[in-house]
């Protein structure tokens, strides 16, 4: 189930992902399980922190892997699996939708409605007007999908703000990128409907 030697993974740390980074060979006179990675020293991460590594699972997705980094050096990084080989099901990753209302509830706040961009059962891009969201803010985002509403916990990644100022001036306007944590019938639940938003699309677009 690992990456063999030649293969070419994606490395996320947290941040940005790093494409193009080439499994070289299972590390020898070190722990059982550890291989090496080909990578310039400037890009690696530091020694004992976990990344997760992404690499292609046919039909069936990619498999994801995190590991713990053992050793950098010059132009190699030493890895050692941090736990089981997974696979993220292409699935969990199809976006649709764009218009549904949401309600932005944390603790201590008022709940704020906004409008969604675009969901899918990993994450959703919304909008919304004079709220105050910063990266990381764990909040729960209650979802207006057709006749159904759903609770989903979050976490704020990405926050962008821009004040409107024509004609007049106006609120603050806020675009949150939020990743889910649904259970599974709130995943179900969402999988159905961007599934049926995009039959209704083609159906549009066929007519």
């Amino acid at each position: 189930m690992l990456p063999s030697p030649g293969t070419l993974v994606e490395l996320t740390t947290g941040s940005e992902p790093l494409c193009g980074v080439r499994v070289i060979s299972p590390a020898t006179d070190s722990p059982a399980g550890s291989f090496t990675l080909s990578m310039a020293a400037a890009q690696a991460p530091a020694a004992g922190a976990t990344v997760t590594l992404r690499w292609p699972a046919g039909m069936r997705g990619r498999y994801a892997l995190a590991v713990t980094v053992l050793e950098v050096g010059e132009s190699r990084v030493q890895v050692s699996p941090a736990g089981p080989v997974e696979i993220e099901q292409h699935r969990n990753f199809v976006r649709g939708g764009g218009g549904e209302q949401v309600l932005l509830c944390r603790p201590g706040y008022g709940d704020v409605l906004g409008w969604i961009r675009d969901i899918s059962e990993q994450g959703v891009r919304a909008h919304f007007a004079d709220v105050t969201v910063d990266a990381g803010d764990e909040v729960r985002l209650r979802i207006q999908l057709e006749e159904e509403i759903i609770e989903v916990p979050a976490v704020a990644t990405k926050v962008g703000s821009l004040r409107q100022s024509l004609p007049r001036r106006g609120p603050m306007s806020v675009e949150l990128v939020a990743t889910l944590d649904p259970g599974e019938s709130q995943a179900q639940a969402i999988r159905r409907y961007v599934f049926r938003q995009q039959l209704l699309a083609r159906a549009r677009a066929a007519n």
